[in-house]
């Protein structure tokens, strides 16, 4: 905890930080000695909790206040003053003031008074720590598998704060079957917090995806090797996992293709170092650079997640008569084909469909039979997921979209989501869109901005107030909503629909 005493006088400010540092030991407690001292020390120190006095030359305290709090809305202030005035408590309390205590003041008040300022601080903080693990999460999940609104996604980056204009790129954590998924992933979880490096999404099957950002003055492999090293030192003696890591890509509009790269990465997970770079794999006609066989791999990507088996099946046999047409040996040519396979139980994996991995019995010993036990191999990826979509209740959607809008007005995520309905949010947000046309942000939108539309024809209820009472925290972000979805701001729509009723 970071405490500011403000104050014109040495002995009165030496005074405070030693009652302060009696009561709270750890806490980090400087001095100003004046309220444009205080101004100036507030960026860099940048305080949880300020005690100002009111009186002083230049600058009074509550003219400090008042312009600290115009760049920095959420700081905390409590009034340390001699000066019992009714207009100076009045016009403390509606700068957003904390407490008021008065010259002298015993110091078990003040600790008391400080004591209960800094409980509400550790409160909000692990309030909000847990809203922006969820926020991360499904930024994460909207960025790698689904096209969010851009006003959302503006709104929830913001929120999460940090360098978004950086490159980036992603890793992908696939977890052997033997470790304990929730501790790995809270261990990596911490590990990201720590370096301040990037962002956790959700935990996929026993996959787990990261969004890295690049760090300046170190090159893009040294870092992710780094990295990928110390997550690889989280895991348990005894236990197995493989990291596929893709290109760096300069906005995250294009951050999904880095995951798409990194998931190809990952589909050999026998390799003897256990992280492996996408650039450094062969690619199915040797030219790793090539803009087009890219894109066949994206295609190949996209039919396995849309369950377009029939071409899924093409794209495998195309591969083989290539490697054919090329004269590659037979023995290169099954474990290309064995690459591919792998890379679809990856994408089931992801899609929270558990497959055993893919294996030729033996070496086959001509193109014909190599055509042959592919064919069956696939055949077995397929009877996995048939059998998990059986396992699935048929109005899986429809409970997904009531629970929507039974609860849109509270923080719902895809994680919250995938609890309810005991299914992999990647899967539930790749279903909802496919079932219904749009993501489950927009049909949460939907619900909200419904709902605000009739609570708005009651004229005594505040646009404040519906606001909050909609799901949204800020009344400018629900403004800008409300407009995108409606051509029109609130304030112009309630006075139309007001007018429409007079």
């Amino acid at each position: 905890m970071k405490l500011l005493i403000v104050d014109d006088e040495q002995i009165e400010r030496d005074g405070l930080e030693a009652i302060l540092r009696s009561g709270f030991p750890d806490a980090d407690i400087r001095q100003a000695k004046n309220g444009m001292k205080a101004i100036e020390a507030v960026p860099e120190f940048k305080p949880d909790l300020i005690l100002m006095d009111i009186k002083m030359p230049g600058i009074s305290g509550l003219e400090a206040v008042e312009r600290i709090r115009e760049d920095y809305p959420d700081m905390r202030f409590i009034i340390v003053t001699a000066y019992e005035m009714f207009d100076y408590a009045r016009k403390a309390l509606k700068l957003g003031v904390e407490d008021f205590l008065l010259k002298p003041s015993r110091a078990s008040e003040i600790i008391e008074s400080v004591g209960n300022v800094i409980h509400r601080i550790v409160a909000e903080r692990s309030e909000k720590d847990a809203l922006l693990s969820v926020l991360e999460a499904d930024v994460v999940t909207q960025l790698l598998f689904d096209r969010v609104h851009e006003v959302h996604l503006d709104e929830m980056l913001g929120m999460l704060g940090g360098d978004t204009t950086r490159e980036a790129f992603v890793m992908l954590l696939t977890l052997s079957r033997a470790q304990p998924a929730e501790h790995i992933y809270g261990a990596v979880k911490e590990k990201l917090r720590t370096l301040g490096s990037g962002w956790i999404g959700a935990m996929s099957g026993r996959q787990i995806p990261l969004i890295v950002f690049r760090e300046a003055g170190k090159s893009y492999r040294a870092q992710a090797s780094s990295l990928a090293q110390q997550l690889l030192s989280l895991q348990q003696r005894g236990s197995d996992c493989f990291i596929g890591i893709g290109n760096p890509y300069g906005t995250l509009d294009q951050i999904r293709f880095s995951y798409q790269e990194a998931l190809i990465a990952s589909a050999d997970m026998s390799q003897p170092v256990k992280f492996r770079f996408y650039s450094e794999l062969p690619s199915w006609n040797d030219r790793r650079n090539d803009y087009q066989e890219q894109q066949l791999e994206r295609q190949f990507l996209d039919r396995i997640r849309l369950g377009r088996w029939p071409e899924v099946r093409h794209s495998l046999m195309s591969l083989i008569q290539r490697g054919e047409d090329a004269g590659l040996s037979l023995v290169e040519a099954q474990q290309r084909a064995l690459n591919a396979l792998w890379l679809i139980s990856r994408v089931l994996l992801e899609m929270g469909v558990e497959a055993d991995n893919p294996l030729f019995a033996y070496q086959c010993p001509d193109y014909p039979q190599l055509r042959t036990e592919t064919d069956r191999l696939l055949d077995h990826l397929m009877n996995a997921i048939a059998a998990r979509q059986d396992r699935m209740e048929p109005d899986v959607v429809q409970r997904i979209k009531q629970y929507i809008v039974a609860h849109s007005s509270e923080e719902i995520s895809l994680e919250t989501i995938a609890r309810q309905v005991d299914l992999n949010p990647f899967y539930i947000s790749k279903m909802f869109k496919e079932q219904l046309g749009i993501n489950y942000i927009d049909f949460l939108t939907e619900c909200r901005i419904d709902k605000a539309k009739s609570l708005m024809g009651n004229p005594e209820r505040s646009l404040k107030e519906i606001t909050f009472e909609v799901g949204y925290n800020d009344p400018n972000y629900f403004s800008k909503v409300f407009k995108k979805s409606c051509g029109m701001s609130p304030t112009e729509y309630r006075k139309a629909l007001l007018g429409s009723k007079g």
